[in-house]
């Protein structure tokens, strides 16, 4: 039992009463998997009409074995004492394993259908993770001085995007999950297929933020090619699969953060691009130093801490406590006798009265003279100008 193409234009025209039955399935669309059609009897005739739209594969059906199958368009005439002709392109393989293996048992004694199948590409299919999913992002490294390495940062991200899908393998699609189902449609599939998607999706973010790829959280829209790659390298979509079906193209639309992970790189950009954040990484770097340095028995450990807080700020805590440490120094005041910090407590030019802050009278160029430390004789305090700046005593 087979079938036998039919000449070109032998549809219609004057062979068309030669016909029994003529058997055809409308175009499914976008929506619609599989079909089954038969004739009014349930059997199919010797010399029935079988027409095969483009996109389309026609399996023959009978009593739970496959006859023939056909992936190439065209009108054939099923003639039931020919071979099994397979005109099958590139599921050539698939259809001879069908002929020889696919059996259902519980079926009819005598039932004979076509079964046509969409092997277009489904298309619109979206997916989303409805929580966060984690990811290393190399884009935000942070170095490890003790390994003398750097380690990502982990993020959590939200993704959404758009898949399609085909049957690859009829076979597994109807032994797997259509069986002889009189129609199959995508809203089905969708629902699991989706789960099933996001799952893949999830062990393809994990290898994606490998030092294999390395791809930055953010760009992930515009790695459609990578996702893909990583998904049938290790057939992360197996459970798919193994329906007959295969994803062909897999696409993120968008990427958010949560808002943890948002703050985290916000910080991490400060960080890295400003000194907005000295006064509270300083503070944490002095800190630990002054803890280092008491540990005795840890205090290498501890330093050894203390610079990977420098790598992680990319040296920027470093470089501001050295600026730090030279303000303080440079704001810091040498006390000479000639020079008085207060603007009330001068001494007095003996030549021309005015009073000198300085070392030098400002008016007239008299140098200043040294003043004379003296003891107050009531309280014993060290002063000198004309009254103890304890207890107030006149001290001549």
């Amino acid at each position: 039992m087979g079938l036998i193409k039919a000449a070109i234009g032998a549809i219609g025209g004057t062979l068309g009463d030669q016909w029994k039955d003529l058997i055809s399935c409308e175009d499914m669309g976008n929506d619609t998997l599989m079909v089954k059609k038969t004739a009014s009897n349930g059997q199919i005739s010797k010399d029935s009409r079988i027409i095969v739209a483009p996109g389309q594969v026609a399996v023959i059906y009978d009593s739970g074995n496959i006859l023939d199958a056909t992936a190439e368009e065209g009108a054939y005439n099923f003639d039931q004492s020919s071979a099994p002709t397979f005109f099958a392109g590139q599921f050539g393989a698939v259809f001879k394993e069908m002929w020889q293996r696919f059996t259902y048992g519980g079926t009819p004694a005598k039932e004979q259908a076509v079964f046509y199948f969409n092997i277009k590409e489904i298309k619109d299919n979206k997916f989303g993770t409805s929580s966060p999913i984690p990811y290393q992002d190399w884009s935000h490294p942070i170095p490890n001085q003790m390994t003398n390495s750097i380690t990502p940062m982990r993020v959590q991200v939200r993704c959404y995007g758009n898949y399609t899908f085909k049957i690859y393998d009829p076979a597994i699609f109807m032994r797997n999950h259509a069986g002889v189902a009189d129609i199959v449609t995508k809203d089905e599939l969708v629902e699991q297929m989706r789960t099933e998607v996001i799952a893949s999706f999830q062990n393809v973010l994990n290898e994606l933020g490998t030092s294999a790829y390395k791809v930055p959280v953010l760009e992930l829209p515009s790695n459609t090619d990578e996702i893909k790659k990583a998904m049938d390298e290790n057939v992360f979509d197996k459970p798919i699969r193994d329906r007959g079906i295969q994803l062909v193209s897999f696409a993120v639309e968008s990427v958010t953060l949560d808002d943890e992970s948002s703050k985290k790189i916000d910080n991490y950009e400060l960080s890295s691009n400003s000194y907005m954040q000295q006064g509270t990484l300083v503070g944490a770097y002095s800190n630990a130093v002054q803890d280092a340095a008491k540990n005795e028995s840890g205090a290498m450990n501890g330093f050894m801490g203390i610079g990977m807080m420098n790598m992680a700020s990319g040296g920027m805590i470093g470089g501001a406590m050295n600026n730090t440490f030279a303000n303080n120094k440079s704001s810091t005041v040498n006390v000479d006798p000639y020079q008085n910090t207060s603007s009330n407590d001068g001494i007095k030019c003996p030549n021309c009265g005015k009073i000198i802050t300085g070392k030098f009278c400002e008016e007239c160029g008299t140098k200043a003279p040294e003043t004379i430390e003296k003891k107050c004789p009531n309280c014993g305090t060290v002063a000198r100008g004309k009254f103890c700046t304890e207890c107030g005593t006149k001290i001549d």
